[in-house]
């Protein structure tokens, strides 16, 4: 037809009333089986009578296994295209059709596009609304979302997938979204949950509601599964847009350089006064972050959740980065459990995907508490140290004010393999915080003296100046420069193109054993 293949099938009324027997129904899922293999339309003249009273059942029976194949292709859509000239691979559940729900084709359908995905090198985008797993099919249906799960997994690292709930997604579908990089989620449409609020309040008694339970806020505020929260699907689709536009389609390549207006070495004299001379006083890092990009555009990921840490893209002379950044304005920056995950999670997708990394550091230690003792703080601030020391991107560390403890050992520093370690003026790397030293190495001089207060001002100060000036690790090699504030970056860019070409190994093994 206008030279494209169709495939059809036609009744035929003069034979037997054109009524359907178990061969003619074997006729037409031959036919529509061929048109899905080679994905061409079918086209049916229909004209008949009904089923062939003689053959009973069996003739029923072929009505079944035709609207099995009419319903087969339909509940997912896979396609692919290109934006802003690049190649994407992208399925769309179609919740229209069984709700949504996972049938084996569908599945066969969505591991194909991922085949292809990691075989050419580009992005996986999934939009997801559906219903879960298809009930009439049983096993099968389970079957297929576990050839999902594996495809998401071998395909980590390899090709960015990014995962967008429209819908609901409930039960083992949500797994799928949680292997890959990034999840949007739309507010008041979509939800995600294990089991739902009716079996929750079977089994527990608790009374709660979808949104409270799986909402959007809820993923992107209190549990961290989400990475964004978007009003609508407009919105949903030009910020999956906005972050491919950082992205490399794949694990070989370097992310996409833009031109840049914006100067290389301009300068911001407002920095220099940013930060608080009094070092209990917050200050919000994002104001410094947002100067020092291109055209101060940053694309911060994980907005609601851990605000403690700050992760985002952005770019520096055209070129994209990956930001981490301690926020005093939140916690006094501390690192918790929460904000160790979050900031662990984001280096190791950059490291993944040749994204460099610049590390806005500001950390007065680890969150004390018996809440964080108990939950693995240990183990959880591991994750953000093994993800910074296995990283061989570029990695540049901007100390602006406290370092302190193993914290500071953590936040990039230069004993793990960070490149460039500046700091301005008013930073304070040390052990730990002046105070808390001077309370326990003079404990005995403070009970006796006169003027206790007096007298820790001044040892305060003294070890300020002997042991957490920036001048002290520089001269140690742990820094490289102790920079003003104004100039940051211009050192940032000139940094990034000296390492352009880094090239740093891990020895070779099969994988090692972040402590998860």
């Amino acid at each position: 037809m206008d030279g494209r293949l169709v495939y059809l099938f036609a009744q035929d009324f003069t034979v037997f009333g054109g009524s359907l027997s178990e061969t003619y129904a074997e006729k037409i899922c031959k036919i529509m089986d061929l048109a899905m293999k080679v994905g061409a339309p079918v086209v049916g003249l229909n004209d008949s009578g009904g089923a062939r009273i003689q053959e009973g059942v069996v003739s029923l029976g072929g009505y079944a296994e035709i609207f099995l194949r009419n319903t087969l292709a339909s509940g997912v859509v896979p396609h692919y295209g290109r934006i802003d000239g690049r190649l994407v691979y992208l399925f769309a559940q179609d919740f229209t059709v069984f709700g949504g729900s996972l049938s084996e084709t569908y599945a066969e359908k969505i591991c194909k596009i991922m085949d292809l995905a990691m075989k050419v090198g580009a992005p996986v985008v999934g939009l997801n609304d559906s219903g879960g797993a298809r009930i009439q099919e049983g096993v099968v249906s389970l079957g297929g979302y576990a050839e999902i799960f594996l495809r998401n997994t071998l395909a980590s690292g390899v090709v960015p997938q990014i995962s967008a709930i429209m819908g609901p997604c409930a039960g083992g579908a949500v797994y799928s979204p949680a292997i890959t990089d990034f999840i949007l989620m739309v507010k008041d449409t979509s939800y995600m949950f294990v089991t739902g609020p009716d079996v929750i309040k079977t089994v527990t008694h608790e009374e709660v509601s979808m949104n409270e339970l799986g909402g959007a806020m809820t993923h992107n505020s209190t549990s961290g599964v989400a990475h964004f929260a978007v009003a609508d699907d407009r919105e949903c689709l030009a910020t999956i847009r906005e972050l491919l536009a950082f992205l490399p389609g794949n694990n070989t390549e370097d992310p996409p350089v833009r031109p840049s207006a914006d100067p290389w070495d301009r300068e911001d004299a407002q920095l220099n006064s940013l930060i608080p001379e009094d070092p209990h006083l917050p200050y919000d890092i994002k104001e410094l972050i947002k100067s020092v990009v291109d055209r101060h555009d940053f694309f911060e990921v994980h907005r609601h959740h851990a605000r403690n840490i700050v992760v985002g893209f952005a770019r520096l002379d055209g070129r994209p980065v990956g930001i981490v950044a301690n926020q005093p304005a939140v916690l006094a920056g501390t690192l918790d459990i929460a904000a160790s995950i979050k900031a662990a999670r984001f280096v190791r997708f950059c490291d993944a995907f040749n994204l460099p990394l610049v590390t806005f550091e500001d950390v007065p230690g680890f969150l004390p508490g018996t809440a964080q003792e108990y939950g693995g703080i240990i183990k959880q601030g591991a994750k953000l140290l093994y993800a910074f020391a296995e990283a061989t991107v570029p990695k540049i560390t901007v100390i602006t004010r406290k370092a302190y403890g193993g914290a500071y050992c953590v936040m990039a520093s230069k004993h793990i393999r960070t490149d460039l370690n500046f700091a301005y003026p008013t930073a304070e790397i040390a052990v730990m915080g002046p105070e808390g030293a001077v309370n326990i190495l003079y404990r005995n001089e403070l009970r006796s003296a006169e003027r206790p207060e007096e007298f820790r001002a001044e040892r305060v100060a003294e070890f300020r100046r002997k042991f957490a000036s920036p001048y002290i690790a520089a001269r140690r090699g742990f820094i490289d420069e102790v920079i003003e504030p104004r100039v940051t970056r211009a050192k940032l860019v000139t940094g990034l193109r000296m390492l352009a070409n880094k090239r740093d190994f891990n020895p070779p093994r099969k994988h090692g054993n972040i402590p998860l």
